[in-house]
């Protein structure tokens, strides 16, 4: 108790000891980031002084996630997100200039356009009905945030009042959008001169002699190429050496292999499981025979306890059995067994159940009763699946009491079968529902029954079966190849030590040691991929950390593969290409342009035929040459020639012309001129539609080019 009553007496001591320590702790963060209480860091973007907010940013990413059902990653998901917020503020204050709105009456019209073919806003005679409609919306808003069914194509889905509204957002954006791009396409025309010098590319030739004395008549070692020529190509050519911030790192695997060991165990562990064992049992002090797959009787349950695959209990077509070990199993009898083999990742025993004639293709009609809920099933019906169920039978029972099953078709949902008298003939591979394409197959012609599915009751009638051919039913003991624990531990031991080494060693030459290839990647801040490793942006993200430095390195688990070990060998901030990275694309064409120098300086005669002799090479012809074509038979792709030849009276002779695979000296020998044509209306029809069809690409990368965007995505979302 005294030493309850010194505590409870110092309390205020205490509080004020623990809020000096949070205080320290909240400081040293702010030293250590500086930018972790900035404004920034809830702001995605900022486009032309507009913020993207974090918080509602994130909640479209998840919303869209959620309706890609998976199939994209986050930051795929962010990117298309982020996109789209930079293309609605670019343009949405384009619109807000012109004063471009959507007005009531525009946009009853563009909801109509949009939902008319919707059975809930429709009248009894197929008509849109706007106060459906109206009542609908307004149905939302009273049970939000609930849902409510809306049927679409046939397919039945759900939707609240703030998907409804987005909905509508979207609608007016995009007529917003159409009106804003059709003003602009309306501006943009072709002149009667462009259509005529549209006309002469292809009309007009000519025809023309040439000598070529290619830049491989120089050889590369005797052109010499500095940095500083480097440099000065670079400054002239800026936008094309531009780079991103990007971080070179270099990475060594350790995978969570099964080794040889592991995989002996699992195929001995498969192996055991075909006899019995004895196992004692504690309660009744007994020893007990727990049967194996040579004789228990349950197989299905057998194979589901012991097996990394379920069992499946269905005849297989030959196409359908493993193509890794299609001819064995097929040749087995019944009660043989194969195996251990490896399927993929897993080691498999087969056992043949079964042989059978089964038919390949069957004829069957059916009546379908749906339930509400059901899949493809439309607002109006209200049937439970109990009140379902007990019509189907219903239906059965007359059938089977003599009425004929097409007198009773107009009761079955499938209007689509009803057009054939309810008949439907389909493959054993076809997409059918399971149940129903397992009574098809299983039973035999002139069987009937109640099958129920995820789409309703249907009462099936097995017209014809067809393609008898050998069926096999097989029962697969599976188990996954996995690392044991042991293997694991020796993996992550194995990338401790070399993670210990490489702080005083060389990491190239420990990972040669230890026989590790080394892997070169380069990141920019915004990447996520690595090549073979998928998606890995807390690489990237560290890659990119003011807190890293050139030389740090750090260990990285790779969910379903094992461990990394990365380094980071170079920063790269955003700005020109280091001179060592753009001499890969520059110093081709620097030797290039010295190149056609050196031969311009050898070239002392004037004529085609005197240059073709003193620089040994042939001269040549071409014909027929048009604007349109820049390609030069027997010499490539040359658009200076080609340009040049129109640049040049007949029988003039050339100045020499630096082309893409060499020095070129042309004659023209004829000019063939174009007919001028009476009407140029159509050239110019055909020019307004091909440019009024790249509008729309090229303004908005023209807005988002001119705009002033802050990017902060690796900083608050990334």
């Amino acid at each position: 108790m005294a030493i309850l009553n010194k505590i409870r007496q110092r309390s205020l001591i205490l509080i004020l000891v623990i809020a000096l320590a949070l205080f320290a702790f909240v400081i040293q963060g702010v030293i250590d980031n500086p930018n972790a209480f900035s404004g920034s860091q809830g702001v995605v973007a900022t486009v032309n002084g507009k913020d993207i907010d974090r918080t509602e940013f994130q909640q479209k990413v998840k919303n869209y996630q959620d309706r890609a059902g998976g199939r994209i990653s986050s930051t795929q998901a962010m990117n298309a997100i982020y996109n789209q917020e930079l293309r609605n503020i670019i343009l949405t204050e384009e619109y807000e200039a012109l004063g471009l709105s959507v007005e009531k009456d525009e946009m009853r019209d563009l909801l109509k356009n949009s939902f008319q073919s919707y059975p809930e806003f429709q009248d009894e005679n197929g008509n849109f009905d706007v106060n459906r409609l109206n009542a609908f919306i307004s149905n939302l808003k009273d049970i939000s945030p609930d849902s409510a069914p809306l049927t679409s194509a046939g397919q039945s889905f759900n939707i609240n009042y703030d998907i409804w509204t987005n909905n509508e957002q979207s609608i007016a954006t995009n007529a917003l959008q159409q009106t804003y791009y059709n003003m602009i396409k309306a501006g943009v025309s072709t002149t009667i001169a462009e259509a005529e010098d549209e006309y002469l590319a292809d009309a007009k030739n000519v025809d023309i002699r040439f000598v070529q004395i290619p830049y491989t008549t120089i050889a590369d070692s005797l052109v010499q190429v500095s940095k500083s020529d480097i440099k000065a190509y670079m400054k002239d050519h800026e936008e094309q050496f531009k780079a991103d911030a990007n971080r070179e790192v270099v990475y060594v695997e350790f995978k969570e292999e099964a080794s040889k060991e592991d995989e002996e165990a699992i195929k001995t562990a498969l192996l055991k499981l075909k006899s019995d064992t004895a196992e004692y049992n504690d309660s009744s002090g007994n020893t007990d025979t727990i049967p194996g797959f040579d004789s228990v009787t349950d197989v299905a349950e057998f194979i589901n306890s012991n097996s990394d695959i379920k069992f499946n209990d269905t005849f297989l077509r030959a196409a359908q059995i493993p193509a890794v070990a299609k001819d064995s199993l097929m040749k087995l009898q019944v009660g043989e067994y194969y195996g251990p083999y490896r399927d993929g990742e897993y080691f498999k025993l087969s056992k043949m159940l079964a042989k059978q004639q089964m038919p390949d293709t069957v004829k069957v009609r059916h009546i379908l009763i749906p339930f509400a809920g059901g899949q493809r099933a439309d607002a109006s019906i209200t049937k439970t699946p109990e009140e379902a169920k007990k019509t189907a039978d219903s239906i059965l029972g007359k059938i089977k009491s003599g009425t004929k099953f097409l007198d009773l078709l107009e009761l079955s949902s499938d209007k689509v079968s009803n057009e054939d008298d309810g008949e439907i003939e389909f493959a054993y591979n076809a997409g059918m529902a399971p149940e129903f394409k397992a009574f098809a197959f299983d039973n035999k012609k002139g069987d009937i029954d109640v099958v129920g599915t995820s789409f309703g009751y249907h009462i099936i009638e097995i017209l014809e079966q067809k393609n008898f051919n050998d069926t096999y039913k097989i029962g697969t003991l599976a188990r996954k190849i996995e690392p044991s624990q042991k293997t694991l531990d020796e993996v992550f031991n194995s990338m401790s030590k070399f993670e210990i080494a490489a702080k005083d060693g060389d990491f190239t030459e420990l990972a040669k040691e230890r026989e590790l290839a080394v892997k070169p990647i380069t990141f920019k801040e915004l990447d996520e991929n690595i090549p073979g490793l998928g998606s890995q942006r807390q690489v990237v993200r560290w890659a990119f950390e003011e807190t890293t430095d050139v030389g740090d390195y750090k260990n990285f688990p790779i969910s379903g593969f094992g461990f990394i070990v990365a380094k980071l060998v170079e920063k790269n901030e955003e700005g020109l290409m280091s001179v060592e990275d753009a001499s890969v694309s520059a110093l081709p064409e620097i030797r290039k342009e010295k190149k056609a120098q050196m031969i311009r300086e050898k070239i002392k005669a004037s004529s085609v035929d005197e240059i073709a002799k003193n620089q040994g090479q042939s001269p040549k012809t071409a014909a027929a040459l048009t604007l349109k074509n820049t390609t030069l038979a027997g010499a490539g792709v040359e658009p200076k020639v080609i340009g040049a030849a129109f640049g040049l009276e007949q029988g003039k002779t050339s100045k020499p012309i630096d082309g893409e695979k060499g020095v070129y000296v042309i004659e023209v020998t004829k000019v063939t001129e174009a007919t001028e044509l009476d009407n140029y209306t159509s050239i110019m029809n055909r020019l307004n539609a091909t440019r009024r069809g790249a509008v729309q690409g090229k303004v908005y990368q023209a807005l988002e080019k001119a705009a002033d965007i802050e990017d902060n995505r690796a900083k608050t979302v990334y």
